[in-house]
């Protein structure tokens, strides 16, 4: 007999710096073919802790809508979209197959077949939440237009940052280093295969050594403060480009666009993955670019960037030390009860 309605918890962010953890009982809509049941999610630590603080501005209300987010900006909100889950009712091709979705987080869902990635068989299940992690990366590594040999600094080592050094490592010949103000990053970033600096430890020799970190062809900055924007800015060579990932929500950020900005020729690039990078949208789609990004993650070394999971229903008590930004973890998991 086929399931219409399901009991089902949400987390939602109900005033600053306060969530809550709420039941409700949801109904199949007409296009819904699939019931799903929550194995893992995972908390972006960048944009979730924007929504968490209240700090989404208002001019961006509807554009930062997550695909199946509930309530309204500023709150209450149900948001998220690192989902896992297991089809429980579904089209032959799906059912009993563990799916990847830009789902908030909660126990239990109905959504419609074409919302689901097919998890690749090999990939376990916890990795899997890295997967719209990736999916950035991927969309950031297309937009900075990388290529072999190139010398490439990441400035900040979050998850988003780690990914994007961890792809651009895999180019023939890239020198890749990743700057960051933990210096516990170091062995991470030797276990994905790149170099790390602290931006204290930065090479002061000119522009013109070959081995100097500041010389760089491409530079991105995924570290969310306006100072390591600053770092970047700083490393870029002659007309190299700088590729802006991180976004700063309400808060006002200070760019240094004089000294040797323009006498240097350099391109300053925002990236965001609700763009698909121009040259590949004749041929790419949302889906496909998703399930490429599952693919990209059958490596086990990307285990390390998961910290501990914590269970669905102790992460409204969590929540406030786990968005704090000198916490040291990267991808946090949450993990999610047999039934809700």
């Amino acid at each position: 007999m086929k399931i219409s309605s399901v009991a089902a918890r949400a987390l939602w962010y109900v005033n600053p710096s306060h969530a809550e953890i709420w039941a409700d009982t949801l109904h199949a809509q007409p296009n819904d073919d699939c019931l799903v049941r929550a194995l893992h999610s995972a908390v972006s630590r960048g944009t979730e802790s924007l929504v968490f603080h209240g700090q989404v501005p208002e001019s961006e209300y509807s554009r930062m809508r997550a695909p199946a987010m509930g309530g309204h900006f500023p709150f209450p909100v149900k948001y998220g979209y690192c989902h896992v889950g297991l089809v429980e009712q579904g089209p032959a091709e799906l059912e009993g197959q563990r799916v990847f979705s830009l789902w908030p987080h909660q126990t239990a869902f109905f959504a419609p077949a074409a919302s689901l990635c097919r998890l690749p068989d090999a990939l376990p299940g916890n990795r899997a939440v890295l997967a719209a992690n990736m999916e950035t990366a991927l969309n950031a590594v297309w937009t900075a237009k990388v290529g072999p040999a190139d010398r490439i600094a990441v400035v900040g080592g979050g998850v988003v940052g780690l990914l994007v050094a961890y792809l651009c490592g895999q180019l023939p010949g890239a020198q890749v280093t990743v700057i960051d103000l933990h210096r516990g990053r170091a062995t991470l970033c030797h276990t994905l295969g790149v170099e790390y600096a602290h931006p204290e430890d930065l090479s002061d020799s000119g522009t013109d050594s070959p081995s100097a970190i500041n010389n760089c062809d491409v530079v991105f900055h995924t570290s969310g403060h306006p100072a390591g924007l600053a770092t970047a800015l700083g490393l870029a060579g002659e007309e190299a480009t700088v590729v802006e990932l991180s976004w700063f929500g309400t808060r006002q950020v200070e760019v240094p666009l004089g000294q040797a900005f323009h006498s240097r020729q350099l391109r300053l690039l925002s990236c965001q993955v609700g763009h698909i990078e121009a040259d590949h949208r004749p041929r790419w789609n949302y889906r496909r670019r998703l399930q490429a990004a599952l693919d990209l993650l059958l490596d086990d070394r990307l285990d390390h960037l998961l910290a501990p999971a914590v269970d669905f229903d102790r992460v409204p008590e969590c929540l406030g030390q786990l968005l704090d930004p000198t916490h040291p973890a990267l991808c946090q998991v949450i993990d999610y009860p047999t039934r809700s």
